[in-house]
This record gives C-alpha cells, sequence and structure tokens, in this order.
C-alpha cells in the first residue's frame, strides 16, 4: 500500500500544492518584502566594514584577556584619541597558536593611530609593538564595489543569453526576475538587521547567484517537459502544466537546498560561532541567507512570473479556452461536438471495440472515438461491405 503522508506526496509528485494558481499572493507578499527592503536600505543604509566605509584595525594579542574585556578597554582608549573615535568590531582571528583579537575603529589619522597603539600597550601591559596597527582607505573599498557591480552585470548578462539560447525569453525573464529579486531580500535583511558588510560578503553575493540559477534551470527544464506539446490536447492549461512541473521538482529543489545549506550552516554556526573563526562569519552569513532566499525565489516567483508572461501568448490563451470550454462542456453532461457539427453518440465513445483474432491479432487497436469495423463474411476480400464481390457472383466491369 503506498505511502500517502506528505513527503511520501511530494517525493512522487503528488502534493498537488497549488503554487501557480496562487501567484496573485506571492507576488503580493513579495512586493511588500521588496518595499521593506528598499525602505531600509534607503533610510537606514547598511553597516559597512572598514574595507568601505574607511578606517583602522588593531591587533591585539589574545594572551591580554577576553574579547569583551579587550573591546571594554579599547573603547574607553578611542574615546579619549580624537571626536568620533570607537571601536566598530572586534573579532578574533587567527589559529595554529597565532590567535589575536582584531579591533576594527573608525577612521584616525597617523598622529591618532600611533597614540591609540601606544595607550593599548600600556592598558594591557604589553610592548607596543606587538600591537599591529593598519588603516584602510575608503577608496579600496569603492573599487570593489565597482568591480563587483561589473562582475553581475555581466553575469546576469551571460545567463539572460544561456537561457534565452536553452529554454525561450520568458523563462529568460522570470529567471533574471527571480535573481534580483533574491538580491534585493538579502541585501534588505542585512540592512534591516545590520550585519556588517565586507569584501567577503559582495563574494558570497555573487556567488549565491550561481546557486539561485541552478534552481531555477532545474524547475524550468521540467516545466518544459511537461508543456512540450501542450496545444496539441485539451488536458491541461498551461498554467497547470508550470504548477505540475513544480510540484514533481519540489521535492529536488528541497534536497538540494538543504545539502547546499548544511556545510554553511556548518561553516557559520561551528566555525564562527562555537570555533570564534570570525573571518567565517561574513562569508558564511550571506550563503545561508542568499541560498534560502533562493529556494523561495525560484519556487514562488520564477515559474509564476512565467505562466503569466505564456498565458499572454496567444496560442497559449486560445488553447486555454478550449481546454475551460471542454470542462465547462462535460460538467453539464454533453458531449463535445463533431467538426462537422454533428453530436457524436455518447455509446460509442463507451462501447469497446474487440480486437479481430486469426490473421488481425497483431493489428494496431482503434482511436478512441473511431467507427467499429463492419463485419465481414466468411473469405471476403476488399474493402466493400459483405465481401469484394457482387451479389450473385457477378463481376466488375
Amino acid at each position: 500500500m503506498a505511502e500517502t503522508g506528505l513527503a511520501a506526496r511530494l517525493y512522487r509528485g503528488e502534493a498537488g500544492l497549488d503554487i501557480v494558481g496562487r501567484r496573485k499572493m506571492w507576488f503580493t507578499v513579495a512586493t511588500v518584502l521588496v518595499l521593506i527592503a528598499l525602505g531600509s536600505v534607503i533610510f537606514r543604509g547598511f553597516s559597512l566594514g572598514i574595507e568601505f566605509a574607511g578606517g583602522n584595525s588593531f591587533q591585539v594579542p589574545t594572551s591580554v584577556g577576553t574579547l569583551e574585556q579587550v573591546e571594554d578597554r579599547a573603547g574607553e582608549v578611542l574615546a579619549t584619541a580624537g571626536e568620533g573615535g570607537r571601536v566598530v568590531t572586534t573579532q578574533q582571528v587567527g589559529g595554529g597558536g597565532g590567535e589575536f583579537y582584531e579591533l576594527r575603529t573608525t577612521e584616525l589619522d597617523a598622529e591618532q593611530a600611533e597614540a591609540v597603539r601606544t595607550e593599548l600597550g600600556q592598558v594591557f601591559n604589553i610592548d607596543p609593538a606587538e600591537i599591529a596597527s593598519n588603516r584602510v582607505s575608503e577608496a579600496w573599498g569603492s573599487q570593489v564595489t565597482n568591480r563587483a557591480l561589473l562582475g553581475l552585470v555581466i553575469f546576469l548578462a551571460l545567463v539572460t543569453v544561456y537561457l534565452v539560447l536553452r529554454f525561450e525569453w520568458q523563462m529568460a525573464v522570470g529567471a533574471i526576475f527571480a535573481l534580483v529579486m533574491n538580491l534585493v531580500l538579502t541585501a534588505g535583511l542585512y540592512s534591516i538587521v545590520g550585519f556588517e558588510v565586507t569584501p567577503s560578503t559582495v563574494i558570497g553575493f555573487l556567488t549565491i547567484l550561481g546557486f539561485a540559477l541552478y534552481d531555477v534551470v532545474v524547475v524550468f527544464d521540467k516545466v518544459q517537459e511537461n508543456t512540450r506539446g501542450i496545444t496539441a490536447n485539451n488536458n491541461q492549461t498551461y498554467g497547470e502544466a508550470a504548477n505540475l512541473a513544480v510540484n514533481q521538482s519540489l521535492m529536488r529543489s528541497i534536497n538540494t537546498s538543504v545539502v547546499a545549506l548544511l556545510p554553511v550552516g556548518g561553516i557559520l554556526f561551528i566555525g564562527a560561532g562555537l570555533l570564534g573563526a570570525g573571518t567565517l562569519k561574513d562569508l558564511g552569513l550571506v550563503l545561508f541567507v542568499g541560498m534560502a532566499m533562493a529556494f523561495l525565489t525560484s519556487i514562488t516567483l520564477a515559474t509564476p512570473l512565467l505562466a503569466v508572461l505564456k498565458n499572454r501568448d496567444p496560442r497559449i490563451q486560445a488553447h486555454n479556452k478550449r481546454v475551460l470550454a471542454r470542462r465547462s462542456t462535460a460538467s453539464r453532461g454533453e458531449t463535445p461536438a463533431r467538426a462537422g457539427g454533428t453530436p457524436r453518440p455518447v455509446e460509442r465513445d463507451e462501447e469497446p471495440v474487440a480486437a479481430e483474432t486469426g490473421a488481425l491479432a497483431g493489428a494496431a487497436a482503434p482511436k478512441v472515438g473511431a467507427r467499429p469495423a463492419g463485419k465481414r463474411s466468411g473469405g471476403a476480400r476488399g474493402g466493400r461491405p459483405g465481401g469484394g464481390n457482387r451479389p450473385g457472383g457477378g463481376k466488375r466491369r
């Protein structure tokens, strides 16, 4: 007996989730989330790392105390170093006996940075030479941003060309729409929560585009398979065939996303959280958030938008009307009319056609709705009813 649980039905593609049919709901939710994300980006902005905002970094040996102690004492020192001096982030980096705390601060000039370094040495009772100091210019972050945007534009252009050649332009539009929504929602989450944006974050943004594209292509490949030659029959509308494809590929998308999120979650929660590898936090965080967003956008936005675009095609519109008209006729108990206008008898559709035996046993079965073959007289040949000879044995002249 087949299992009837949700997981079993998902594996068989029989869950029957109406994802494409509820596209208005998905588009409304996406619109609200995008407005919130854009509002946060415009009015709140991002928490930029010193690579983008400019600033200084000080590396203090971990032997001086805990991370919280170092952050508190460094904040007191920076408060007297100049106007606006403060600690932006603190994290533990390094390994193999070379661990140290990296303090990232607001931008200081050369004199202020040297004064802070000397005072930190006195506070922690170590030689100031053991404290490394670096200054990062805001211009470097601008170069990284410009190159990242250029890479993003080139990536989207290549993806569009590939999807048009591999599928069709409507699928290319749906895939690009899902990718852009993925970026906007991930960026909005970074802005709302206040995650720090670093060069690792930018690299992670470009990385999740490939994962999001893979998920969309998997779904669209199944959609193309289900809708190939769809206008030749009157059983399904385009939206219904696309929705069936989403259900059939849903479990595969879930498995792919879970398998991809597990190692990224290990990097984020174990590497950065438990082991304190702060350099992994920025990359792991954007990958985790972006991959989760990619799964949602590929399922709830890409395919529903494809259905909207395809339903505007006059050929698909005519096909959908035929399907709905056929169902409406069947629901009223009527039989669809023949092409010549003569009603088709119901009993002929329902009457089974017996297979002929003997020499005709291997012949193909007649099509549904075909006229039953006339009875042949014994030994008669030819296509005339009753035999190939005229009555009385007369020969044809």
